[in-house]
């Protein structure tokens, strides 16, 4: 049953973990390279972030939401 438990670190900590490692070493020869994952999600989440906010102009500027008091049930 050990063996089971060590199979599991050992997938986990030579295998699935080693990108980060990697990033790791990297980090004391470049840290603009280490942070380059980082910094491609923030900026895919700014450009999410914009696009909802056009989307949701688009959809106010059209006057396509219910905003009146009783538009739901529990009010």
């Amino acid at each position: 049953m050990t063996d089971f438990f060590y199979a599991i670190q050992d997938l986990f900590v030579n295998v699935l973990f080693a990108p980060l490692d990697a990033i790791r070493a990297l980090e004391l020869e470049n840290w603009f390279a280490a942070n380059l994952i980082s910094w491609i999600f923030i900026i895919v989440g700014f450009v999410a972030m914009v696009y909802w906010m056009i989307q949701l102009k688009g959809f106010n500027d059209n006057n396509e939401e219910d905003k009146s008091i009783s538009s739901h049930s529990f009010l």
